[in-house]
């Protein structure tokens, strides 16, 4: 049996008799105005398999609203008034595929044995206040799809525990982000936006392969965007905005085809965009508030040219270092090449020295009177003997003599020239 008052207009109460006889399945009053609780026939409705009452104004303790429900496959509770605290027993619902309580007022914690109901592949307690921290617990729901936890009061880490999801929101969590969310291999959605994490993006995202949209935004996170994050080849939206991230954008980016939608406002990031449609197309809104974003978008100013980096400090002294090496390779070359000068000339000098001895104190023979001085050469060398003799050269021999104590001189003998020379 189905009962469907869906979109509708309607006030005031529900019957009692909703489940008379106990053969109602399908019941679904969404977008209406009934604001009185749900009648207690319907509560104990042991055949139902499928409820939806959102959107609606309904009151009352929300762990009043049904009890184990062996067949319960679908429940939505979203959009009204409820209060109260989970109770324990929905883990005992079995055969439950999707719990959605979203929006209303629920307290308390998040019930661990909600981990026992092992086929539900939507969990959404999303907008609620539910307080303390995630049950680890959650991590056995290996069926789980879509886990939505935004804007609750909870604190604390993420669960390592928690893996292998589609979607997954959660709210006012603290401290860092697990790196275990990398393992969470089938996940599609990842939404940690408006909490207080603060720290850097684990690397360990980029292994989200199948990852559609991220939301990181409002939060204290630090640091460069991960380079592992534009290799995500199914990812659609990116949102890391309201952060003190810094640095520029991974040129990884540049080869995102998936890519549609971002917003990185309100960081501190620098550096020219990634030149692909979804930073291109991108409204002004969505890329302002940056410490310095340049590129070819409206309300961007435009990316300098590229210069070459000028040489870096290590380069520069690696130079000087070359340059030094050279200099001083050069400046020894020389000092060889100029001593070696000095002692050929000195060996020459020297073999040119027995032909012409020169002596500083030579004094000119015209100073002397002729004869006087002749003689006086004549008894230093004995007459020329050979034992004076110093050298010979092409027109004579040089003598060695001292004519006075303190006087050494040289006299060249001159050879007498062939009568044929004479006459010519």
């Amino acid at each position: 049996m189905i009962l469907d008052l869906s979109f509708n207009n309607f006030t005031g109460q529900l019957s009692k008799q909703i489940c008379h006889a106990g053969a109602l399945e399908h019941f679904a009053i969404i977008n209406n105005h009934f604001t009185v609780p749900i009648p207690e026939s319907s509560k104990n409705c042991s055949s139902l398999v499928r409820v939806r009452l959102e959107g609606n104004q309904l009151t009352g303790n929300i762990a009043e609203y049904f009890s184990i429900h062996l067949k319960l496959t679908y429940i939505d509770l979203s959009g009204n008034n409820l209060r109260g605290e989970l109770s324990s027993q929905w883990g005992q619902c079995h055969n439950l595929t999707s719990l959605k309580i979203s929006d209303n007022m629920i307290s308390g914690r998040i019930p661990p044995e909600l981990g026992e109901a092992n086929m539900l592949r939507v969990l959404d307690l999303s907008s609620n206040n539910l307080m303390e921290h995630i049950p680890k617990e959650l991590g056995r729901l290996k069926l789980l799809l879509e886990l939505l936890l935004n804007d609750n009061k909870l604190s604390g880490n993420i669960p390592s525990e928690i893996g292998m999801l589609s979607d997954l929101t959660l709210n006012n969590l603290s401290g860092l982000i697990a790196k275990e969310l990398g393992q969470c291999s089938e996940l599609l959605f990842l939404n940690l936006s408006r909490n207080i994490l603060h720290g850097s993006i684990p690397f360990d995202i980029g292994n989200l392969q199948y990852l559609q949209s991220l939301d990181f935004s409002h939060n204290l996170l630090v640091g460069e965007i991960p380079r592992q994050l534009g290799g995500m080849t199914q990812l659609e939206t990116i949102n890391p905005s309201h952060n003190y991230l810094s640095g520029s954008i991974p040129s990884t980016f540049g080869d995102s085809a998936s890519l549609t939608s971002i917003d990185i406002s309100y960081n501190e990031l620098e550096g020219p965009i990634p030149n692909i449609t979804a930073f291109r197309k991108a409204p002004i809104v969505a890329l302002k508030n940056n410490k310095g974003l340049c590129g070819n978008v409206a309300g961007l100013k435009a990316c300098p040219k590229m210069i070459p980096n000028p040489p870096s400090k290590r380069h520069n002294q690696f130079l000087v270092i070359i340059l030094i090496s050279l200099s001083g390779t050069l400046f020894f070359i020389f000092i060889i090449v100029g001593v070696s000068l000095l002692l050929c000339q000195r060996v020459k000098k020297t073999e040119d020295k027995p032909r012409e001895v020169h002596n500083d104190n030579l004094f000119p023979i015209w100073s002397f009177e002729g004869k006087m001085v002749y003689q006086n050469i004549i008894e230093a060398t004995e007459e020329f003997d050979s034992k004076y003799c110093i050298g010979v050269g092409g027109f004579g021999s040089v003598y060695k003599i001292e004519l006075q104590a303190t006087q050494v001189v040289t006299v060249k003998k001159l050879h007498p020239l062939p009568k044929g020379e004479i006459s010519n």
